[in-house]
This record gives structure tokens, sequence and C-alpha cells, in this order.
């Protein structure tokens, strides 16, 4: 997905074009003349897990000889495939987390000629097919997100979503949280990779469409990388985090969320159906990242995705699996779990306590729906050093420059 604004264009075309569990899964253990392994990439009390697993169970049901192992995923997933991959260790279905087109297309069969295929978002194009029009992985949902927050808490407080566009903005809410005794930014060392959304969100609209090109091109933005985690670097020095980082789960981020003990969490829109896990009345949504020239963005592309090994054993069985799933019952539930707009165009989403932040941000289409910065100007691989390196400013072990110099290495390192 090199992008190029034509891309971008198109990726925004979303918001205008649509606007209408167990820990072993519960199946693979027993019986069945196929047995398939399916890294799911959802976490094991995520509560699109549970959807997924009731969805399998009825295929299952029908299909006798056929089970299904849903794999809860780790915070090493991305590293765990990569090392799988290239071992030859191939699951039969994976979720492709962002990469289904550049980083996983060799290992996985083309989609495009299945019959569910005809309903394929093509407002997905850019990101997830190439130049012969080929697709890699069914689209569940297609992802927009922004910073999600408390809606209760900013208005006791005073804090007007649309108002916060540039970074003083943004400051200026975190201090008025703060002196209200409320957390105002809740991430997590522990899940990791909520530290790495911090830089990447802000990354994806806050450099120029020159510096962007350096980045396609080998040259890595020292000045303005480091720009980006100084920002981080004040909020940490000013307490802004949660005390409890380094120990916080997705769980713990989903319940300070849901009971109103924090303002915001840089993350997409699933952990929206963690909070309501913890509190069902929990008033949820989600609004633009801010940027520095105070215009704020939205993040978006290839949300949640499956693909099928090309020279899996039972590669059959997984294409009639995923038929099943892209189903527009199926493919509709799953996305409404995640909170996000269906990546197929028959089906539907009930975006439930999100519908407000969709209609006021998203659906008039004013906020550019910007490409993750790691997905396309970053070379594959320097997702996790973007973790440890973000991790390192917020807990005060790292300076954003010897961040940036570690980003820089990597960078280059994987430029070679």
């Amino acid at each position: 997905m090199k992008s190029t604004l034509a891309g971008v264009a198109a990726l925004a075309a979303i918001a205008l074009a649509l606007t209408g569990c167990s820990g072993d899964g519960g199946s693979g253990d027993s019986g069945g003349s196929a047995k398939l392994e399916m890294q799911t990439n959802f976490g094991a009390t995520d509560p699109s897990l549970k959807v997924l697993t009731e969805i399998t169970e009825k295929y299952e049901a029908d299909h006798p000889d056929v089970k299904i192992e849903l794999v809860p995923s780790t915070d090493s997933y991305e590293a765990d495939m990569k090392v799988r991959l290239a071992s030859g260790d191939v699951p039969d279905i994976w979720a492709t987390h962002g990469w289904s087109l550049l980083r996983y297309s060799q290992f996985l069969e083309p989609l495009d000629t299945q019959p569910w295929a005809k309903n394929f978002n093509e407002a997905l194009a850019p990101a997830m097919e190439n130049d012969k029009g080929q697709f890699f992985a069914l689209p569940i949902d297609t992802d927009v997100a922004g910073i999600m927050y408390n809606r209760d808490v900013l208005e006791a407080n005073g804090i007007d979503p649309a108002s916060v566009k540039s970074w003083d903005d943004f400051d200026a809410a975190l201090k008025t949280l703060k002196d209200a005794g409320i957390i105002p930014i809740s991430s997590s060392g522990k899940d990791s990779w909520f530290a790495g959304n911090i830089t990447d969100f802000i990354g994806s609209g806050d450099f120029t469409e020159k510096q962007f090109e350096g980045f396609k091109d080998g040259t890595f933005d020292e000045a303005g990388y480091t720009e980006i985690l100084d920002n981080v670097a004040t909020w940490q020095k000013a307490g802004y985090f949660n005390p409890d980082y380094s120990a916080a789960t997705t769980d713990d981020l989903g319940r300070a969320l849901a009971e109103g003990k924090t303002g915001f969490v840089f993350v997409q829109n699933y952990l929206a159906a963690t909070a309501l896990g913890f509190n069902p009345d929990a008033n949820i949504g989600y609004m633009p990242i801010p940027s520095k020239d105070g215009k704020p963005f939205l993040v978006g592309g290839e949300g949640r995705a499956y693909g099928v090994a090309k020279d899996g054993a039972h590669k059959q069985e997984a294409l009639d699996y995923i038929a099943f799933l892209a189903e527009p019952e199926n493919e509709s539930k799953l996305a409404s779990s995640i909170g996000g707009i269906p990546g197929l165009t028959n089906a539907t989403s009930d975006l439930g306590i999100l519908t407000e932040s969709y209609e006021t941000f998203v659906k008039p289409g004013d906020y550019p729906l910007m490409p993750y910065f790691d997905r396309v100007y970053l070379p594959n691989g320097i997702w996790d050093t973007m973790v440890t390196t973000t991790d390192g400013v917020i807990t005060g072990q790292m300076s954003p420059e010897d961040a940036t110099k570690q980003m820089k290495s990597s960078y280059d390192s994987l430029q070679k």
C-alpha cells in the first residue's frame, strides 16, 4: 500500500459511500477429518472473539468433518507470525492486521475470484489490491479511527471534542482533566501496541507531503519524528499517563474508559466493545486526531481481515469457511462487534454507541482519512521498534532524541 494522494482520497470515500469467547475458541480439540488453525488476532477476552466463536460453531454444526481452532492473540502476534512464515509453519487462516498486500500476499490465496468478492468495497482497493486487481484477505471491517474518549467525562469538564484541533488544544484538555482528578490519557506497556498507536496515529497526519515522500524514498526525518515524541515526553513529564501504564491490559483500559476514570485512549474503535462489557451504559465516542497545523484528521484503511494460506493442507475447507464469514449476516455481526463499517457492501453494521461519532466526524467527509503512517511510509518490520521507543519515552527511560536515533537506525537497516 505505497499510497498516493489519490489512494488517500479513495480511502476517504468510505466515509461518504457508506452510511448505512473462550481462550481456546471452543473448537479444534475433538473429532473431524480436517482441523484448521485460525489466528484470530482477537484477545482472549475480546467480545469480538465470542461473536466469531458463535459464528464458527454454527459453521461446524453444518460441517461436522471440519473443526476450526480459533487462536486468541498475544502482544507478540506480529513477531510470531514473521517467525512462523519464515519457518514454513503457516496457519490455515490468519488475521493480516493491515498488511494483507504488502507483507503477506506471497503466502496467501488470491480471493478476488471468490463468489462473495463482487461485494468487495472498492474504497479499500488502494490498501488491499495489487496492480492486477487481486486482493488477499476477506475484509471484515473498514478501519476508521481517531482518539477514543468518554463523552460524559469530557462534557462534565467543558471539553468539546470538535473544538480540539491542535496539540495546544489537546494539551489544554489534558490539563483540565488532570486538574479534575481524571487520568488524561490511558495506554498500555503490557499490551504494547497501544504505545505504538500514539506515535503512529500522530505521524499519520503531522508531516508534510514532502516529508512523507522522503520517508518513502529512504530519508528518515529525524527532526519531524523527534517533534512527535516531544509531545509524548511532555505528557509523560506532566503526569498525564495512567499510573499503571506498565501493567495495564486492554481490559484495564476498557474498564477505565467505561467507568469514566480516563479521558482519552489512542486506539481503534474495538475498545468500545470492551468498555461496554464493563459498563453497558458507558458513553463512548471517538474524535479526529489533532495536528500541529490545527487541521484534525482520522486514520484508517484495511481493518480486520482474514487470509487463507495458498499452500495450506486444508485450503478448500478454509476458503469455504471464509465464504461463510462473508455471508451478510455473519459479516454484519463481526463488523458490529468491532464497531466498524463492513468491508463488504452487502453487509450492514450497527455502530451502536459509536453512531454519534460516525455521524459527526466521518459521514460528512469534513476530516481527511489518512493511511497509517507505518503501513505506507515506513519499511516492513519497523513496528516493534516504534512500539519500544514510544514505550521508552512514556516510561521516561528514553529521551525523544534517543528514541528517534533508534528509530532511524532501524529504518536505515530495514531499507537495505
